[in-house]
């Protein structure tokens, strides 16, 4: 059974009244829309709210879902455009100040064990790596609002081409146009740390 057909499995479940279905559901996605929502809103603080804020809309919203999308495309959309209204809420009534961005990824390999050195590691090659990484996330930061979206549902959540242009609500051109520069900055912010390192020897 793939991932598909256990949420459609759910929801089914949901609208025949087993609340429990919509627990499992948010339990399932609960850290993805986390991740989601923390590429879009640097106040680390707010990422919780927003996401909890999806959930509600989500359980309200779901006796009407018909199916035509994947249920995670759908709850994507949600996600995005709860981003987006808490930001928009943020730039009328700015009270909240904005801490600084940190990105809680738990699943990330490299924030468990980092200082254990594996096979074929050396201490300079995992510096290395450290640096493009962190020159990586800088670089999506300095995106805009849409080519970060974009990005981060391509290269991290792994939608496809047809499913972001869903989320975002957007042709698929545009899509396609919003990845492709996003990577050309990212590897513009890259290139004088892959110049540097082809260019020492060892």
């Amino acid at each position: 059974m793939n991932a598909a057909d256990s949420d459609a499995q759910l929801v089914e479940r949901f609208k025949r009244g087993d609340r429990r279905a919509f627990e499992m559901l948010v339990v399932k996605y609960q850290r993805r829309i986390e991740r989601l929502i923390a590429r879009m809103v640097r106040d680390s603080d707010l990422v919780e709210d927003i996401a909890q804020e999806t959930f509600i809309r989500a359980y309200r919203a779901l006796p009407q879902f018909r199916g035509e999308s994947a249920f995670y495309t759908w709850l994507y959309r949600i996600a995005v455009n709860s981003a987006k209204k808490a930001l928009a809420d943020l730039k009328r009534d700015p009270v909240i100040p904005e801490s600084a961005f940190a990105q809680r990824d738990e699943d990330d390999e490299t924030s468990r064990g980092a200082t254990e050195l594996t096979d074929g590691e050396t201490p300079e090659s995992l510096l290395a790596s450290k640096e493009i990484a962190a020159t990586v996330n800088a670089a999506i930061e300095a995106l805009s609002d849409d080519l970060r979206q974009a990005i981060t549902l391509r290269e991290i959540e792994g939608l496809s081409y047809e499913e972001i242009a869903e989320v975002m609500n957007c042709p698929i051109g545009t899509v396609r146009s919003r990845i492709f520069r996003a990577r050309e900055a990212i590897a513009e912010r890259l290139r004088p740390h892959i110049d540097a390192k082809e260019g020492k020897r060892w």
